[in-house]
């Protein structure tokens, strides 16, 4: 099992899903995708009714569809899922199965389906799930009819709308495959691979998970190659075994490799496992994934090291929702948001707080981005859920806790098994602030009398009558052992709130690694307390103290700031469309605040410009420094970490001008002449500043090594008025049927410079066969029709999601705006 050692590191292989589908691919028999012309409607129905009704009120979709983020924004509406609907839905597909598929098994697998689902075929129940996160599939293979069209039908009741501290989205928003299979054939996630590395040399024990759904024995041969990135095989094993009549069998089998190439953050290297099944000489099922090699190390006074580097975590949190394309997955998007986190430093992610899309875990696995995967943000009992704004007003308690019971382990198993052989996976996290004080846990500590640093009641005091905070123990050691059960090759984990509280409880004891959400000040306290205990950041605010906190000492491995991206829910009050911490916005732009991480996790030489009236305030803050501002505890003295780059003011104006850059020293210039001295960097803020009366024209500031040598120049310049719309990228680009293609829009002037403070309502028209996903702009109190063809751009940018359907021809796409010059783009097909 895992284990955390002084000096002996832990090597792990893992895989992801290959070409022939590359994403969310269950690992057995031939999966197709069928996500092309559901209908849909929102509101119950009667299946019992199914052939005797009419189809009207339903409407045709494409999958992934996430209803939710589809219908108005509204203050009647909760805000912790960001003022939007749930209710109860349903879809329809017709599913013409040929007589030819007669004696093979049929399943539907469904990736993600939010939420209480339960899927039909014919008019018969297949099976339902609850979890809106988890994947599932049911063997329809008995409810078919061969030869014949077949109405697969899927009931969604999300009438619990407010049943999440965040944004959900309601409705099958992941893909959905139809999988063929033999009758003996591969288990579901059937292949898992794990390696020790000794030396040089790499040996990759697998276990190959075969089923035989036949009423007599099945002999079959196991064929498995193991090839590099240039296609040569470089290992191979062949293994004969014998399954009887329905039953199942586990196939161990191991290959060496000599010299394995390491996967890396900065050379994610790879290798292709493909396993074959024979019967009687003839292929019957095969997996071909893709594998890596890497080791980890975890050592309570040392950290955290990749392959025997000693390395400091830069992680974000994330959410699954895309702004206006909601809870949709679409694997292009992700991947540029992935890509511009890691321009800014990031080296890992966690899903926070539940697994997501297997599209994002074979993207970092593919980028080089380290995953800590997340099962829950409840256990038994329901947390607070906010109404009328975040943390303010009255709660609500709607939750997934009702079938915690039923269902966390079998949840969890699911989680574990699917994702195993992602290598991007370095730690399974069994929850996130189940331990917060008082919601719903209490513990006598909370009392502040039993010395332990308390000298008056914290969270209002101790609650005899609130759930016992020892049952947090228990329930950890449950989840723990599932997760050991399936994958001992990684660390167990848990994000906690309330450290002080669960150290009266066996929780962290339970736990390999254990997540300290916003409390470095018992880092060093607790470092002495529990000496072995390996101590990370796994949630926290972006402020400097907190990156020192884990940069000046070598046993916190880490941190996961909150978040890496804007995402919806989490509302303050109306308007407010989510929670706005992110290093990105809701369209994928680097905020400002991102530029100021870049300074402190990225090695390459950067600057940036922000400014910002000197008795104002920073136009954009995070949520809690909003929520402290409101309540007359935060004053505007020191430097903001969110100044936008503008150079537009009153003549004279006094301005703060910040700079945000890992350079050694920083000069400002204006207009050519120095109007701020040289600056040493600056550790106690982390910014540069000087304060300058406003003049037109071209800021600069120019950053110097240590021997004074320049090595970066950032620019900002005076902008005219809104002139046109210029599209950031070509102005004809060729796509395949289903890509997603992301355009961005910049507003500039006559001079083609652009304008930051532009708010101009952008028109998008589309000729040919594709359609518009979504416009977003990353303004989070815009609170607008998000599902027309308009959208007011934000700090004049904007960013169009567009999808190629199927058909001839180019597209063409066309985006206007009063009184400024339009712009255009060509599709091609591929």
């Amino acid at each position: 099992m895992f284990r955390i050692l002084k000096y002996i590191t832990l090597a792990l292989l893992l895989f992801l899903l290959g070409k022939e589908s590359l994403f969310a691919q269950p690992g057995f028999g031939h999966a197709e995708k069928i996500n092309e012309d559901w209908l849909f409607r929102l509101g119950d129905w009667d299946i019992k009714k199914m052939n005797t009704q009419s189809n009207t009120g339903w409407r045709t979709v494409q999958l992934p569809h996430d209803w939710s983020v589809k219908y108005p924004l509204s203050p009647n509406l909760a805000s912790a899922t960001g003022y939007l609907p749930g209710g109860i839905g349903w879809y329809q597909k017709k599913l013409m199965v040929p007589a030819s598929d007669h004696g093979k098994k049929l399943y539907l697998y469904f990736e993600g389906v939010y939420n209480r689902s339960e899927v039909f075929v014919n008019g018969k129940s297949a099976g339902k799930r609850p979890n809106g996160y988890i994947w599932f599939s049911y063997d329809i293979s008995s409810l078919i009819d061969f030869g014949k069209e077949n109405t697969i039908a899927v009931k969604v009741d999300h009438s619990q709308s407010a049943d999440s501290r965040w944004y959900t989205g309601s409705g099958i928003y992941r893909d959905v495959w139809i999988v063929r299979a033999d009758p003996v054939h591969l288990e579901q996630w059937g292949v898992y691979a794990y390696p020790e590395v000794k030396g040089n040399q790499g040996n990759l024990h697998m276990e190959v998970a075969l089923a035989n759904e036949t009423s007599s024995t099945a002999s079959v041969q196991v064929l498995q190659e193991l090839m590099d990135e240039s296609g040569t095989i470089v290992a191979k094993i062949a293994k004969k075994t014998s399954i009887i009549a329905h039953s199942s069998v586990s196939i161990p089998t191991k290959i060496t490799v000599k010299n394995p190439k390491l996967w890396s953050l900065e050379q994610p290297s790879r290798y292709t496992l493909k396993t074959v099944v024979l019967q009687n000489g003839q292929e019957i099922d095969r997996s071909e994934v893709k594998t890596g090699f890497r080791t980890l190390t975890f050592h309570p006074d040392q950290g955290f090291a990749l392959n025997g580097k000693w390395t400091k975590v830069k992680g974000v949190c994330i959410h699954h929702d895309a702004g206006v394309l909601g809870a949709e997955v679409y694997p292009e998007v992700w991947r540029r948001r992935l890509l511009t986190l890691k321009s800014l430093g990031v080296n890992a992610i966690r899903t926070s707080h539940n697994p997501q899309a297997t599209s994002l875990y074979d993207l970092c696995d593919e980028l080089g981005l380290l995953v800590m995967n997340e099962a829950y943000d409840e256990w038994e009992y329901p947390k607070r859920k906010w109404i009328t704004g975040w943390n303010v007003g009255t709660a609500g308690f709607q939750g997934s806790y009702d079938y915690f019971k039923e269902w966390s382990e079998r949840d969890l198993a699911d989680m574990v098994k699917r994702d195993r052989n992602h290598i991007s996976i370095f730690a399974w996290s069994i929850g996130n602030e189940v331990d917060y004080p008082n919601d719903p846990y209490s513990h006598p500590v909370l009392n502040g009398s039993q010395g332990n640093g308390f000298t008056q009641p914290i969270f209002g005091g101790y609650k005899k009558d609130a759930p016992d905070a020892m049952r947090l123990g228990d329930i950890a050691k449950r989840l723990a052992a599932v997760v050991r059960k399936y994958d001992t090759s990684r660390p167990v984990t848990a994000g906690l709130a309330g450290v002080a509280m669960s150290n009266e409880t066996e929780y962290p004891g339970v736990l390999d690694i254990a997540g300290y959400n916003y409390t470095e000040s018992r880092y060093q306290e607790d470092h002495k307390r529990y000496p072995k205990r390996v101590i990370f950041g796994s949630e926290n605010r972006h402020d400097l103290a907190a990156w020192k906190a884990v940069r000046d000492n070598n046993h916190i491995f880490g941190q996961f700031l909150w978040t890496g991206i804007d995402y919806l829910g989490e509302s303050g009050r109306w308007p407010s469309r989510g929670f706005y911490s992110g290093l990105l916005d809701f369209a994928g732009f680097i905020k400002p605040r991102g530029y100021f991480r870049q300074s402190l996790w990225s090695d390459k030489p950067m600057a940036y410009l922000g400014t910002y009236p000197l008795k104002g305030q920073a136009s954009t803050t995070d949520v809690w420094s909003a929520l402290e501002t409101e309540q007359g505890q935060r004053k505007n003295e020191v430097p903001s970490m969110d100044a936008w780059p503008i150079w537009n003011y009153r003549e004279g104006q006094l301005i703060r001008v910040v700079c945000y850059t890992n350079t050694a020293e920083a000069r400002l210039e204006l207009n050519g002449k120095v109007v701020g001295h040289t600056k040493p960097y600056d550790d106690e803020q982390g910014i540069t500043y000087w304060d300058i009366p406003y003049a037109s024209g071209t800021l600069q500031v120019i950053g110097f090594d240590q021997q004074g040598t320049e090595i970066v120049r950032q620019t900002l310049e005076t902008s005219d008025r809104s002139y046109a719309l210029k599209i950031m990228s070509e102005s004809s680009i060729s796509a395949t049927v289903g890509e997603v293609i992301q355009v961005e829009l910049q507003v500039v002037d006559k001079n083609g410079k652009p304008v930051v403070l532009a708010d101009d309502e952008v028109t998008c028209r589309i000729s040919g066969e594709a359609r518009l996903l979504g416009l977003e702009a990353g303004d989070n109190s815009d609170m607008a029709d998000y599902t027309d063809h308009k959208q007011r751009v934000y700090h004049g940018k904007m960013i169009a999601y567009i999808q190629l359907r199927s058909g001839q021809g180019e597209v063409a796409v066309q985006f206007s705006a009063p009184w400024l010059e339009s712009t255009s783009l060509n599709i091609q097909r591929k």
